[in-house]
């Protein structure tokens, strides 16, 4: 029987070796030639009508991409808690956070930051799509027909440390009753819902699958609008892990960047010189709608969500599969989801964390994909943000839509020595460029082999 969890895990997941015991699974050709029609019913074609976003480059949704279109690296020397003796003493380290506005002070004390980005995100995205609390708008929704799907990938980590402390220090009697509520993953997409003034009753839960979480929950929410169970939900991933535990853990993998002299340069995605990547924190939330609900309440439509899918490796805890089968597969699926063959992507909002395999396994997935690269733009998001874990694929997703909805994609910073393996795309190195994208996918890849790909395009009517 194959042992997930080896004593030498932490050097096989350091090293970035394969395992020696990993089962090879059964490879199935999948074929891409007839990918079928785009939905036409506007009951169950999803629109995205509201975005919002807590971010180490602020709460706007335009200020947000205007840094990322700048080249800004967000990543700087810890000083939430004091690093000394770690190997990674940075991270995209979120300053001057204020939920003034949008939660009453005594839930704001309460709260781990993990739920308080996760409000913060939900309330500016309602803001965006029309539906601000207490409009005419929002009391015009079906409250049994309007849902949320936000995941965390850890939870409420500080919160969770924090009662561990307390139950060693000062015993059992101490813990605060709060530990386990404000830990648990699905706990910001509770209290989405739960905020006075949002209300909302129908479907709602949390998906958790580290990296890969906050497109699984906007794939996975917007299933519940094709499938006529709701008309607009609230999706996305929230994250808040810049605490001990965490970065320890992280380090002890051998998953962090360890250039704790040069942070800003530390996240270099297809580099070959990469080391890791950089710890990042935040929430990406958007409002999605069937069509047909945008369009009776005169919502405004910014792009399209044509569809998205989700695989997993099978491999190993940590590492990618090296082959990228995996990926490649929920890349397949997600454009067969969407009604689209590859050659009409032009845009790629790559995972690209600035791992050494998991850079190169995406490359290899993209590769069994796309054929003809010469019209497509890829860049990394995690180049400046870092890697937010659950909160990423909302962020990213996020960054893919203001491409369309600008023309401009963004730059991968820190690109000094490319990787040659990427030599097949334009990376977008260093400096913006004006594209049209006809259609963009953003993929999110995470620890367990859990993939996710989610597939935009311009609204059209």
């Amino acid at each position: 029987m194959q042992t997930l969890l080896l004593p030498d895990a932490v050097a096989v997941a350091a090293a970035d070796v394969t395992p020696r015991t990993q089962p090879q699974p059964r490879r199935v050709s999948v074929s891409m030639a007839r990918a079928p029609r785009r939905e036409s019913d506007p009951k169950k074609r999803v629109v995205v009508t509201g975005m919002g976003v807590v971010s180490v480059f602020g709460n706007d949704a335009g200020a947000f991409y205007d840094r990322l279109l700048a080249g800004e690296s967000g990543a700087g020397h810890i000083d939430r808690f004091d690093p000394a003796g770690f190997t990674t003493r940075f991270a995209a380290q979120i300053r001057g956070f204020s939920s003034e506005g949008h939660i009453d002070g005594e839930s704001d004390r309460r709260l781990d930051d993990c739920q308080r980005y996760a409000l913060v995100a939900a309330r500016k995205a309602l803001e965006s799509a029309g539906l601000a609390l207490g409009s005419t708008a929002m009391d015009n929704i079906d409250l049994e027909r309007a849902g949320v799907v936000v995941g965390s990938g850890i939870g409420g980590v500080k919160e969770f440390a924090a009662g561990v402390e307390s139950l060693v220090t000062k015993g059992p009697s101490e813990v605060s009753p709060f530990t386990v509520p404000l830990a648990i993953p699905n706990m910001a997409s509770a209290l989405v819902a739960i905020d006075a003034g949002i209300g909302f009753l129908g479907p709602n839960y949390s998906v958790s699958a580290a990296g890969a979480t906050g497109s699984h929950c906007i794939h996975s929410a917007a299933d519940q609008i094709r499938l006529g169970r709701a008309d607009v939900m609230l999706a996305g991933g929230a994250e808040a892990a810049i605490a001990p535990v965490a970065l320890g853990g992280l380090a002890a993998l051998g998953a962090l960047s360890r250039r704790n002299a040069d942070p800003e340069t530390a996240s270099r995605p297809w580099d070959r010189d990469r080391d890791g990547f950089v710890l990042g924190e935040g929430a990406g939330v958007l409002v999605m709608e069937s069509l047909e609900h945008a369009m009776r309440r005169g919502a405004p439509v910014l792009v399209e969500y044509l569809g998205g899918a989700a695989s997993c490796d099978a491999y190993h805890v940590t590492n990618p599969s090296p082959d990228g089968y995996a990926a490649s597969l929920c890349i397949k699926r997600s454009l067969e989801d969407a009604g689209v063959a590859p050659e009409e992507v032009n845009y790629i909002n790559a995972n690209a964390t600035s791992s050494r395999a998991g850079d190169l396994a995406e490359l290899k997935a993209l590769k069994q994909v796309f054929k003809d690269t010469s019209l497509i733009k890829m860049n990394a998001t995690k180049s400046m943000i870092g890697h937010c874990l659950g909160a990423a694929g909302g962020l990213e997703a996020i960054a893919t839509i203001k491409a369309i909805t600008t023309g401009w994609v963004h730059p991968t910073i820190n690109q000094f020595n490319p990787d040659p393996a990427v030599d097949r795309f334009d990376t977008v190195r260093d400096v913006k460029q004006r594209h049209y994208v006809n259609v963009g996918i953003s993929n999110s890849f995470g620890f367990g082999g859990h993939n996710s790909v989610v597939v935009f395009a311009p609204f059209k009517r």
